[in-house]
């Protein structure tokens, strides 16, 4: 089980609160996670990546392992402590403004 944690944003559209779990299905990567989420929470789909690219949303940022992994390829494995369970995987709403 992957851990996440999302943004308040997404977890009051998830009807969820605090952390989530997702199984991953086949290598762990950012865009296996958000597959997982978005099969759990069809709310979410087309909220953390564009459903025609499939890439990230722009004002959306991935963490882990106090690793930036928003400009990584989407389909980067994640640490081992990540897919193990130890860390979670962390969605976040980037802030914008001047």
């Amino acid at each position: 089980m992957i851990r996440v944690v999302l943004p308040a944003h997404l977890r009051l559209l998830a009807k969820v609160t605090g952390e989530v779990e997702v199984e991953v299905a086949g290598p762990a990567s950012p865009a296996s996670v958000i597959d997982a989420l978005e099969a759990r929470f069809p709310a979410l789909l087309g909220t953390i990546r564009d459903p025609r690219t499939q890439q990230r949303r722009k004002f959306v940022r991935f963490y882990a392992c106090e690793q930036d992994l928003s400009l990584e390829p989407i389909d980067v494995a994640l640490p081992e402590e990540v897919t193990r369970g130890r860390v979670p995987f962390y969605v976040i709403g980037a802030m914008a403004g001047g």
